[in-house]
């Protein structure tokens, strides 16, 4: 998979990019991350990729030209199918939309900055807007590395054992369920007994049941489309 983003300010993704997993996946070829920076598509002579908002109001709008320019400067490398802009007015990010953008070859992430994006940019150029949450930040950096972290974890080979993905919260729609380690009992708390029995049947069923524990505390609106094991399950709770 190639991951284009198109930033401002490459140094801030740079070191990221390099640790973790995330890290290994990009030094093993399993994932291909190239970073932009749009300023070096502006042409005048102070590189100006930022303009007063027309009507009036505070601060600063990213102009079109260098967005577009840079965009079509991938057209090579990139199939230019998918163009995200990260933004407070997008699509809440969610693990079904992560599993949608995890199918597809190549995507572009355009971050941004100031006031945000020309609205051209958002009708002619990208093909979806997406947010990480109900808040603000400076810029679309940190949202694209949330979701290129999010990407990797569902490519064959980034994390080893794929069964502890299918374990995360979300992956199945629901919150995951609590997770223990040695000791068995630390200061005077007991790691459940089901967990160190040996018990495989036993184990997956106290993890679904605690997963939908979780959620119905935490997130009942995750608790949709629900089994008749699930609903058995919760009727136990």
């Amino acid at each position: 998979m190639r991951i284009d983003i198109l930033t401002l300010f490459p140094e801030i993704l740079e070191g990221p990019l390099r640790v973790s997993l995330l890290g290994k996946a990009i030094e093993q070829g399993i994932l291909t991350v190239a970073l932009t920076n749009i300023r070096d598509f502006a042409t005048d002579r102070h590189r100006t990729v930022d303009d007063e908002p027309y009507g009036g109001g505070a601060g600063m709008v990213m102009k079109c030209a260098p967005l577009f320019a840079a965009v079509e400067s991938l057209s090579d490398c990139n199939s230019l199918d998918r163009v995200i802009l990260l933004s407070p007015r997008g699509r809440r990010l969610d693990q079904a939309i992560v599993r949608d953008l995890a199918a597809t070859p190549d995507l572009v992430l355009i971050c941004g900055r100031y006031e945000g994006f020309d609205e051209r940019a958002a009708q002619a150029l990208a093909t979806d807007e997406i947010s990480i949450g109900d808040y603000v930040l400076s810029g679309g950096e940190l949202p694209a590395l949330v979701l290129v972290e999010a990407l990797s974890r569902m490519l064959p080979g980034v994390v080893g054992d794929f069964e502890s993905v299918e374990t995360d919260s979300f992956y199945d729609g629901l919150l995951g369920p609590p997770q223990y380690t040695r000791p068995p009992v630390f200061r005077g708390m007991e790691t459940p007994e089901v967990l160190r029995n040996g018990n495989h049947a036993a184990i997956r069923r106290w993890r679904r049941k605690e997963a939908l524990r979780a959620t119905r505390a935490r997130r009942p609106d995750l608790l949709v489309n629900l089994t008749k094991e699930d609903q058995r399950l919760l009727d136990e709770i």
